[in-house]
């Protein structure tokens, strides 16, 4: 398997290197150069299978010549073998032919486990034969953060610097990152937003020359293995409710895309999903463009759906690039425009073409919370205020009740409890057992100025397990 930048300008690569390069050289994002395809058969035959020998069949292929399949099969035995729920992604029924996909059973209560989890492995598993040491930098909205630390912790060839906005995330998203303590570990809070800190990201990979001969690495979406990771549980879901003999609808709850991407990589691969819809909070500029065709920047609001207050999304280049008949100068051309501009339209054909599978949903904080009330009050199902965003954009959106609905059940509603209690609902439940005493846990993070100077020259000073790179 060979992949290929969304630009067009840099050299195709193979999975080990995609996933050690994260953003391509020219400035672009990786792709599969051939995705590829399972007939019903196939997808049929996988029934029964545990969530990670289904990991196996849906991810072999892209892995194809980097990793022997014997060692990928441990590596996601490992991976899921962390996760506290035996089905590793449950499904619960809201309602008539209305389901929520339960992706937070892993360490950090947020679906990012399962890609980070299975990142992390990667990593140390590519790292050791290379003998090679990296540093990971990421920025975080709230969830990315504690699921890369905890995903890659003990990961000895690796050192982790996570930003968060400062004052800008949950108690417990903070706490999850800043409790966790190791040398190889650093936890960055910036004095902005998370587009602030995804740009320091970006603009680092471009020039790393503060490094001193380390390379970064990528933990957020841009990396390629967690699109990859994600694709799984579309197949997961579809097969508990009657995939691939029927089409199934999927509403996911999204600010940078990659959750979403992965969707619409599964039914490129075969699986038959009949619609997507992009369910995003107060700053909407996903459902800007697919409803108007208008993808332009905006000022961003804080909102009680913390992990979805994004001003840019990163992994729409992604679908760009399809839309574009894979024509990377064309996507080249595209954001350079949106980097001078701010903004930018597609041609209508490539819009219609999007909106053929796509819908999409802007949702605010007051409907966020009376969601959270009605459903709770329809079938006692507590929702975190990302899922319940995801529940409102399928009510009212769905083209088809015989089909059935998945909502993507992004996160624990523990980790948000302001949403909860300004739901009218009452207290947030209880931590669960392995985070019981994370209030009276030690924290530490430093807080640096919005300056990518600054950031830089604390990595540089902190890496290499504390010691100077």
């Amino acid at each position: 398997m060979r992949y290929v930048s969304t630009r067009g300008q840099a050299p195709a690569l193979n999975f080990e290197d995609v996933l050690l390069a994260g953003l391509a050289s020219d400035g672009g994002l990786y792709v599969p150069e051939n995705l590829p395809r399972f007939t019903q058969e196939e997808i049929a035959s996988w029934a029964g299978l545990s969530y990670h020998e289904l990991a196996f069949k849906v991810m072999r292929p892209f892995v194809t010549g980097s990793i022997p399949d014997a060692d990928f099969k441990q590596i996601l035995e490992e991976t899921y073998g962390v996760f506290a729920h035996s089905a590793v992604a449950p499904l619960r029924q809201l309602g008539s032919n209305e389901w929520v996909l339960e992706l937070f059973h892993g360490p950090t209560l947020a679906f990012k486990d399962f890609a980070l989890q299975l990142l992390g492995r990667l990593l140390d598993y590519v790292l050791a034969k290379r003998n090679e040491r990296v540093v990971i930098m990421g920025a975080t909205s709230g969830d990315t953060g504690s699921a890369a630390i905890e995903g890659c912790k003990a990961c000895d060839n690796v050192d982790i610097f996570i930003m968060h906005p400062h004052n800008r995330v949950s108690e417990v998203q903070r706490r999850q990152m800043t409790t966790i303590f190791g040398d190889n570990i650093h936890n960055i809070a910036i004095e902005g937003n998370f587009d602030d800190c995804q740009e320091m990201v970006k603009d680092s990979f471009a020039d790393q020359s503060f490094l001193k001969g380390t390379r970064l690495v990528a933990v957020n979406s841009i990396n390629w293995a967690r699109i990859m990771a994600q694709i799984v549980y579309y197949f997961h879901a579809a097969l508990q409710l009657g995939g691939p003999a029927r089409s199934i609808a999927f509403s996911v709850p999204t600010g940078n895309f990659g959750d979403i991407f992965a969707g619409y990589l599964a039914r490129n691969m075969g699986l038959p999903i009949s619609q997507l819809i992009v369910a995003t909070n107060r700053n909407d500029i996903l459902h800007r463009f697919m409803s108007g065709n208008q993808y332009a920047k905006d000022t961003l609001h804080p909102t009680l759906s913390p992990s979805m207050d994004i001003m840019v999304s990163s992994n729409f280049e992604r679908l760009l690039f399809d839309l574009h008949g894979r024509n990377g100068a064309a996507v080249a051309e595209l954001m350079a425009t949106f980097k001078q501009t701010g903004a930018f339209s597609v041609g209508d054909d490539r819009w219609t073409e999007a909106r053929k599978l796509f819908d999409s949903l802007a949702v605010n904080d007051e409907e966020t919370c009376a969601t959270i009330a009605e459903v709770y009050a329809e079938c006692g199902e507590l929702l975190d205020p990302h899922t319940a965003i995801g529940v409102k954009a399928a009510r009212d959106c769905r083209r088809s009740l015989a089909t059935p609905m998945v909502i993507l059940g992004t996160a624990h509603p523990v980790k948000f409890p302001e949403a909860v209690e300004k739901a009218g609902i009452g207290a947030a439940p209880a931590l669960p057992p392995h985070l019981a005493d994370l209030f009276e846990r030690d924290e530490r993070c430093t807080v640096l100025a919005n300056d990518i100077k600054a950031v830089q020259a604390f990595v540089s000073a902190h890496g290499n397990r504390g010691k100077p790179l």
